[in-house]
């Protein structure tokens, strides 16, 4: 592997060692060193240009060296080094670390994720050459949900009516009321591009009399897109209606389904008494990651 880090310093930048001086008096045995070494092995005590045994010559409480026996008498006979001072700070520069210096213990040598990653776990991504860090939520196809009937919705005929998908199946964000209004309205921060789902069963409820059918997204309470279903004949007794819709949503925009049926008899209604019949689903696209509104 190679070198990391700034070139080999030529320039007597980095800092010195630290030392000390001291005069022996033959009587004296605690002196004060300016920095308190973590251990009595973090420092070389020379007496007499002689190197003392760290383990039973001297010991060390903070910035106090005792000597177990009073060092002889003599101008600056005493003298220590501090071996374990830090001597500078190498900073890797821009661009000197790279794929050539890194191997593959960057990955290998951390723990795996062993599960899906939370939304507010945080990943690396370049944002036009730019290291930035980002949540996982943005590449998870959430607001997400599904919701479905309880049970059969009788309509008024050739009316377009609300569809009471009134039982949730899952709602990852709370974004979708299915107890009073029947919606999906974009929260706050997750506007983008959504995908939604529809289908459910059309039934003539006292004879095969269906004529015409349409099935409709509604967005902010107005028509958005609609799907028609059209019988050539009045012996019709049911049809599976479904419509799927790429959408541009802002914050607070609500999403609705209406369903308007032709029934002959008078008397259209929605199959819901099984829970595979009716759906309906939708969540974000994973799209314009970073600022999440594209």
């Amino acid at each position: 592997m190679g070198y990391l880090g700034t070139p080999i310093d030529t320039n007597n930048t980095f800092q010195s060692l630290q030392g000390k001086r001291f005069s022996g008096n033959g009587s004296t045995t605690a002196f004060t060193l300016d920095i308190a070494p973590a251990s009595t092995l973090d420092i070389e005590v020379f007496v007499e240009n002689v190197r003392q045994d760290p383990n039973s010559a001297y010991s060390l409480s903070g910035t106090t060296l005792t000597f177990s026996a009073a060092p002889d008498s003599g101008t600056n006979n005493i003298y220590v080094v501090h071996q374990a001072k830090a001597v500078g700070t190498i900073s890797a520069g821009a661009g000197t670390v790279n794929a050539a210096s890194m191997d593959n213990t960057v990955i290998s040598g951390h723990d795996a994720l062993a599960a899906t990653p939370a939304a507010t776990d945080e990943l690396l991504i370049s944002d036009a050459g730019t290291i930035k860090r980002i949540d996982a939520s943005f590449f998870q196809n959430t607001p997400s949900f599904s919701a479905r009937m309880s049970g059969a919705q009788t309509l008024s005929n050739e009316t377009y009516t609300k569809v009471d998908f009134d039982t949730e199946d899952f709602d990852t964000d709370g974004a979708y009321d299915h107890s009073t209004n029947q919606r999906f309205t974009v929260p706050s921060g997750k506007a983008g591009k959504y995908f939604f789902n529809c289908f459910l069963i059309a039934d003539s409820a006292s004879a095969a009399q269906l004529q015409n059918c349409q099935l409709a997204f509604y967005k902010n309470g107005s028509l958005f897109k609609k799907h028609d279903w059209s019988f050539n004949s009045n012996d019709i007794l049911y049809a599976g209606l479904t419509l799927s819709s790429l959408m541009n949503l802002s914050a607070s925009d609500y999403i609705e389904v209406f369903v308007r049926i032709s029934d002959a008899s008078g008397s259209p209604v929605i199959d819901g008494s099984a829970t595979t019949l009716s759906e309906f689903s939708g969540f974000k696209l994973i799209w314009g990651v970073i600022d999440g509104t594209k």
